[in-house]
């Protein structure tokens, strides 16, 4: 599926599966982590928002959402009046450099090509401020698949693998990488990635 085909689909499965997926679980608790690490009034992006119910209603009001998805912002405007909402893909991020204390991606990456990821954390690293915290999803496996049925609809995953994700995020100029386990909207346990964008701001070697 091309990009194109990626937002469609968003489109057409958004209200499923914000009827689907439970607002509330561990996952979400890590967002209160994040948040008593980062200074007073933080800038907070939530990249791939989707309804906002999940992630985004944790952060604080102020905090951007965005999502490839217009429909999935709709919903968004609806459940999180008080956020701001931005349609856009995150490997080209339509907000200013060194802008947020704070990135969450929810289950949202791995809906980019995997060829790709690597300039979406290039472009997590570009608009947080040095010092600025990631908290993401960390994909287990190696996939790219097309999963007909999902939510009744049909979906694009794609990840490298943990490894390869691991060493993305350290070429992007993340340090510091944690993982923990907590357990995702639909119910099954999912890793995920706290990471630190390094103070000088000088990335990795580039991944090839």
């Amino acid at each position: 599926m091309d990009r194109n085909a990626v937002r469609r689909a968003w489109d057409e499965v958004a209200e499923t599966y914000a009827d689907r997926r439970d607002p509330d679980g561990s996952d979400a608790a890590l967002i209160d982590d994040l948040l008593a690490e980062l200074p007073p009034d933080p800038s907070v992006l939530d990249a791939g928002c989707g309804d906002g119910a999940r992630t985004l209603a944790n952060l604080p009001p102020d905090s951007v959402g965005l999502d490839v998805s217009r429909r999935g912002l709709d919903l968004a405007s609806e459940t999180v009046p008080d956020a701001r909402l931005v349609h856009g893909e995150m490997s080209a991020l339509p907000l200013a450099a060194d802008r947020f204390d704070a990135v969450t991606a929810y289950h949202s990456v791995f809906h980019v090509e995997r060829e790709r990821h690597p300039e979406v954390y290039a472009e997590f690293a570009r608009i947080l401020r040095p010092g600025g915290r990631l908290l993401m999803t960390l994909p287990g496996g190696r996939f790219e698949t097309v999963r007909r049925g999902w939510m009744g609809g049909r979906m694009f995953f794609s990840a490298p693998g943990r490894e390869r994700t691991l060493d993305q995020l350290r070429a992007a100029g993340f340090t510091d990488v944690e993982t923990t386990t907590a357990t995702d909207p639909l119910g099954s346990s999912t890793e995920f990635a706290l990471a630190t964008l390094d103070e000088a701001g000088d990335a990795g070697p580039s991944d090839p």
